[in-house]
């Protein structure tokens, strides 16, 4: 079989893109400039905790996801970041291509509340490859791409917040369940507010009121649900 390596050698925020979208570049060796015809290949992207450090502001922000840092020895556990396809075009010996991932700013995601709490450094990822590559000199033949075929990569944190920046300028993003939509909504007009973040804000206000008074009550009596 044909033995191929594989390597990131940069990445960059897709400007053009409709939505969040990162574009690694990738370098694909294939040992003794051996002829590739085409290569479909399969990749796992891992974000691998464990291999930086964090400041006290960072690891507040990772409590939810890890826990106290005293906890981290056993907690700091690999987190799938993407799983994305590319098709690598004819190249004998070696190529570099794009590799398109699409990201994602919601925050229910685990990836994306690790990279929203790092204030700089670089992300430590792991890059898992599989497929099927279309070799031969003088023929065509079909062979796996082997499962251990891996790269690592550190990105800087700033190509993610260029990407975030570019499609959600100064702003964040919280998907929520229509019965919370419609409480907001509601509690929105019954208080005559004029956008949504003077809505959280209010809201956020009478959070800070005493125990006696409760926001989720104030939500709650304006449509009459009482579930979550």
């Amino acid at each position: 079989m044909t033995a191929f390596s594989f390597a990131c050698t940069g990445v960059r925020a897709d400007r053009y893109a409709a939505g969040p979208t990162l574009v690694f570049r990738l370098r694909v060796t294939a040992a003794d400039n051996a002829r590739v015809h085409a290569l479909a290949l399969r990749c796992q992207i891992r974000i691998e905790p464990a291999r930086r450090g964090y400041e006290p502001a960072e690891a507040d922000g990772l409590a939810d996801l890890f826990g106290e840092r005293s906890r981290w020895g056993s907690t700091l556990q690999p987190v799938q970041f993407a799983q994305v396809s590319v098709m690598v075009p004819s190249f004998t010996g070696e190529i570099e291509t794009d590799l398109v991932v699409p990201c994602t700013y919601d925050m229910d995601i685990a990836a994306t509340r690790y990279l929203t709490a790092l204030t700089d450094g670089e992300v430590p990822l792991l890059m898992l490859f599989s497929g099927t590559a279309f070799t031969g000199d003088g023929g065509f033949q079909v062979e796996p791409v082997p499962w251990d075929r891996e790269a690592a990569f550190r990105m800087p944190v700033t190509a993610w917040r260029e990407m975030v920046e570019q499609h959600f300028p100064g702003c964040g993003w919280i998907r929520l369940p229509r019965d919370t939509m419609d409480a907001l909504l509601a509690y929105r007009s019954r208080h005559a507010l004029p956008s949504w973040e003077a809505t959280v804000a209010a809201l956020l206000e009478e959070g800070a009121d005493p125990p006696a008074h409760d926001p989720l009550r104030a939500l709650t009596a304006t449509t009459g649900r009482t579930d979550p």
